[in-house]
Formats: structure tokens, C-alpha cells, sequence
């Protein structure tokens, strides 16, 4: 690697990938990060207790599944606003390099506002969804737990999401 490469490189924070928006981890992010890391481990010992459970004891984990669909839905809508603050979104930017920087900076904060846009109709459509569930007092079917709060969670990771988009500096 040349010399200008490697310094280039080492200039980025041990944790910072090269064409990644740098942001601060503030305590939001944390908790965030927090959640995420605990609902996989909830997620390893669901499936864990199951196959023990199943395969030694010929006795599976009968919430097992139920269980998996609601952490993994969490999960999911936990790590959305750390990925977007990361900048770290799949993107295909095939004609990119063509256009000039200034053009290049502009579709950026464009394709921004749609993702806000789109993140903030995703909200609405998951509330709306969330006050039916509620009102239909709507339960997983094994474990009888509440449906409406993931929907209200999910909503609120989406309002997030769509902030973090919008407030991106454009360095």
C-alpha cells in the first residue's frame, strides 16, 4: 500500500469505515447499541433452550418461535437508526463517479429527503397499524404477548431514522 493510502487510513478513527458519515455516539446510540446486542442474545438463548430442548430432552421451547419473530422484529427496528447514523445503508451508485462533486453532494441530501420521506411514511402506516392492534387487544397466539408495542416501536425507530437523515451534516 502506498504511503498516502496507509496515512489516509490511519487518519480514520480505529472504528470509522473509509466513506462513512462520522458522527458522535452519544447516549441515544448507546442504548440503542445496548438493546440490540441484548435482544441477539435472547435471541441465541431462544434458540439454545430450543434445540436443547428438542433434540436432547425430545421437549422444544413451545414459544420458541413466537419469541424469535417479536426479538427479531425488534432487533431490526432497534439497529435501523444505527445504521443510519452510521451512513452504513446498502447504496448503488453506479453513475455517481460521473456527475461533479457539488452535483454529487446535492443527490445526496435529494436521496436523503426521499429516505426521510419514505421513514416518515413507514412511521404513519405503523401507527395506524399499532392503534388497530391495540384496539383489537391483539396477542401472539402461544405466548399471549401484546402485538401493538412492536408496531409503536417500530414506528418511533422509523421518526428516528428519518431525523438522523434529515440533520446529516453534508460535509
Amino acid at each position: 500500500m502506498s504511503e498516502p493510502a496507509s496515512r489516509a487510513l490511519s487518519d480514520q478513527p480505529p472504528d470509522q469505515i473509509p466513506g462513512r458519515t462520522p458522527h458522535v455516539q452519544g447516549p441515544g446510540y448507546r442504548i440503542l447499541a445496548i438493546t440490540s446486542a441484548l435482544l441477539i442474545v435472547v435471541l441465541i438463548g431462544v434458540t439454545c433452550v430450543d434445540v436443547i430442548g428438542r433434540y436432547l430432552f425430545n421437549h422444544p421451547f413451545s414459544g420458541a418461535f413466537e419469541l424469535t419473530q417479536l426479538a427479531l422484529g425488534a432487533l431490526v427496528f432497534a439497529a435501523l437508526p444505527l445504521t443510519t447514523a452510521d451512513g452504513a445503508h446498502v447504496e448503488v451508485d453506479l453513475a455517481l463517479h460521473l456527475f461533479k462533486p457539488r452535483t454529487q453532494a446535492l443527490l445526496g441530501r435529494i436521496a436523503g429527503l426521499v429516505s426521510a420521506v419514505v421513514l416518515m411514511f413507514f412511521a404513519w402506516r405503523l401507527v395506524v397499524l399499532g392503534q388497530t392492534l391495540w384496539h383489537d387487544e391483539a396477542r401472539t397466539n402461544a405466548l399471549g404477548v401484546p402485538t401493538a408495542p412492536l408496531a409503536f416501536i417500530a414506528a418511533a425507530s422509523c421518526i428516528a431514522s428519518a431525523l438522523i437523515v434529515i440533520l446529516r451534516r453534508h460535509d
